[in-house]
C-alpha cells in the first residue's frame, strides 16, 4: 500500500505540482489567439441558448440548454464555496483577479473541446448521442491511439465517479450534520437513494433534474450575492482596488505577494471552471444542435457562469464583510465563506449555505455519475457493467457521506485528474487543424448569412464521424 500511496504521489507532483497549471496556462492563451479570440467574438450568442426559441424542437433528445446546465451542475460544486475562500485566504484578493483570468482564456479551451467533442459523437441505441476525449481520441486520432482513450477513460472512472463523488457525499453530510445536527447516516441514506432514482433514468433524467436544480441552485445564490453588493455599495470600489492591487504586488495582503495571489488564482480558476481538463465534453456531446460549433459555444458559457458570476459572489460575499482580514491566521474554507453571509444577512443564512451546499454538491454528483458512465461504454458495452457502476457509484456516496474517514481512500482521485487532462489536451492539440476547419465552416456560414449554420458532414468525409448522429 505504501508504494501504491507514493506512485500517486510523484503523479500528483509531475501534474498538479509543477507541469499542469502552466500547461492549461499556456494552453488557454495559444486557443485564444489561434481561434481569433473566439471566446468574445461569440460572446453574445452564448446566451441564446437560455431563449425557448433557439431550443431544438425534438423532445426526445437532450438540448442545448440542458447540456449547458449538466455541466454547469458539475463545475459548479463545494469548490465554489470553499475553495474560492481558501484561494482568498493563501492568496490574498488578488487571487480573484487571476481566477478570472484563466476563466477567460479556459473559454476558448472548453470551446475547441466540446466542439470536438460534438464533431465525433456517436448515436447509442436509444437514440441519445455519446461522446467525449475517449471518442475523439478513438475515432479522431484512430485505433492506433485507443490505448490512449483506455488510459483516460479508466482516469475518469477512477477520479470522477468514484473518488469525487465519495467526496461530494462527504461534504452534504458534513454541511447537514454541522447546521442541522442530522445524523451522517441518515444523510447519507437519503443522498444514495436519491442518487440512484436519478441515475437509474439516465441522462434525460439527470438533464431533467439538472434542469430544476441548477437554475435555483445558480440564480438564489448569485441573488444574495448582488443583495450584498447592493447593501455595501460604497465599500465595492475599494474592494475592485484591493482586488487589482494585489494581484500585480502593488499591495501585498499575504506572504508571497503577487505569487501567492497568481497561483492560487489560477489553480482555483482551473480547478473550478474544468477548462482542459476533458470532463465536461462527455456532457457537450449528448446535446442535439445544428452545427458542433454552437454546442462549443454554448459549453464556453459555462466557464463563464462558473467562474465570472458563481465563484464571484463568494469572493464579493467575503472580501465586501468583516469576517476575513488579511494575512492573519483564522477561518478558512466553507466556515469563512458561512461567517461572511451572517455578517452580512444573519445567522439564518447558515441554513442557507447548508442548502446551497446540498444543491451544488448534488449537482456535481449526477454530473460525475454521468462522466463515468460515458467512460465504461467507451471501455465495454455491456448493460451489466453500467448497472454495476451504477451500484458502485450509490455505495461510494453512501460510503462518503457516512464515514467521513473513508474518503482518505479516494487519495488517488487528484493525480488521475491530472493524468487524465494531460491526455486530453495531447489529444486536443492534435485534433487542432479539425477543430479549425470546423470553426471556419461555422464562420463561413455566419458570413454568408446564415443565422442558424447547419452542419453538414458530408464536407468532411475524410473524417470518422458517425453519419447517423448529423442528419
Amino acid at each position: 500500500m505504501e508504494y501504491i500511496t507514493k506512485f500517486f504521489t510523484v503523479l500528483e507532483d509531475l501534474t498538479w505540482g509543477w507541469s499542469l497549471i502552466p500547461i492549461l496556462v499556456i494552453f488557454g492563451v495559444f486557443m485564444t489567439i489561434v481561434t481569433g479570440f473566439v471566446q468574445f467574438q461569440f460572446f453574445g450568442r452564448m446566451f441564446r441558448v437560455l431563449l425557448p426559441k433557439y431550443q431544438h424542437a425534438d423532445p426526445n433528445q437532450i438540448s442545448a440548454r440542458q447540456a449547458l446546465l449538466i455541466s454547469v451542475g458539475g463545475r459548479v460544486g463545494g469548490g465554489n464555496i470553499a475553495g474560492v475562500a481558501v484561494a482568498i485566504t493563501l492568496g490574498g484578493p488578488g487571487a480573484v483577479f487571476w481566477m478570472w483570468a484563466i476563466a477567460l482564456v479556459g473559454m476558448a479551451t472548453s470551446l475547441v473541446e466540446c466542439t470536438l467533442a460534438q464533431v465525433y459523437k456517436r448515436r447509442a441505441a436509444d437514440g441519445t448521442f455519446r461522446g467525449g476525449p475517449a471518442s475523439y481520441i478513438r475515432h479522431g486520432l484512430g485505433d492506433q491511439y485507443r490505448w490512449l482513450g483506455v488510459v483516460y477513460a479508466v482516469c475518469l472512472i477512477g477520479s470522477f465517479a468514484f473518488g469525487f463523488n465519495a467526496f461530494q457525499g462527504n461534504t452534504i453530510a458534513g454541511a447537514v450534520n454541522d447546521s442541522l445536527g442530522v445524523d451522517r447516516l441518515i444523510t447519507g441514506v437519503l443522498l444514495a437513494v436519491i442518487t440512484g432514482f436519478i441515475i437509474y433514468g439516465g441522462i434525460k433524467r439527470i438533464a431533467k433534474a439538472a434542469d430544476v436544480v441548477v437554475p435555483v441552485m445558480a440564480l438564489t445564490y448569485i441573488g444574495i450575492a448582488l443583495l450584498i453588493i447592493v447593501m455595501n455599495i460604497g465599500e465595492l470600489p475599494r474592494v475592485l482596488g484591493s482586488i487589482f492591487a494585489n494581484a500585480f504586488g502593488l499591495e501585498e495582503a499575504v506572504g508571497g505577494g503577487m505569487g501567492a495571489a497568481l497561483a492560487q488564482g489560477l489553480r482555483r480558476g482551473l480547478f473550478s471552471n474544468e477548462a482542459g481538463l476533458g470532463s465536461a465534453p462527455n456532457v457537450a456531446a449528448t446535446a442535439d444542435v445544428h452545427h458542433p460549433v454552437s454546442q462549443g459555444i454554448t459549453q464556453a458559457l459555462s466557464v463563464f457562469i462558473d467562474t465570472m458570476l458563481v465563484c464571484s459572489a463568494t469572493a464579493f460575499v467575503i472580501l465586501l464583510g468583516g469576517v476575513y482580514v488579511p494575512g492573519a491566521e483564522g477561518v478558512s474554507g466553507v466556515v469563512l465563506t458561512q461567517q461572511s453571509l451572517v455578517y452580512h444577512l444573519g445567522s439564518w443564512t447558515q441554513y442557507y449555505l447548508t442548502f446551497a451546499v446540498f444543491l451544488f454538491a448534488f449537482s456535481s454528483i449526477m454530473y460525475n455519475y454521468y462522466l463515468g458512465e460515458t467512460a465504461l461504454v467507451e471501455l465495454v458495452e455491456s448493460p451489466a457493467a453500467v448497472h454495476i457502476l451504477r451500484w458502485l457509484v450509490i455505495g461510494v456516496v453512501l460510503l462518503g457521506a457516512s464515514a467521513p474517514g473513508a474518503t482518505s481512500v479516494f487519495f488517488f482521485s487528484d493525480p488521475l485528474m491530472g493524468l487524465l487532462a494531460l491526455v486530453n489536451l495531447l489529444a486536443i492539440l492534435m485534433l487542432f487543424p479539425v477543430a479549425m476547419r470546423v470553426l471556419n465552416d461555422y464562420r463561413s456560414q455566419l458570413k454568408a448569412g446564415n443565422e442558424r449554420p447547419e452542419f453538414e458532414a458530408s464536407r468532411f468525409a475524410d473524417l470518422d464521424l458517425d453519419r447517423k448522429a448529423w442528419k
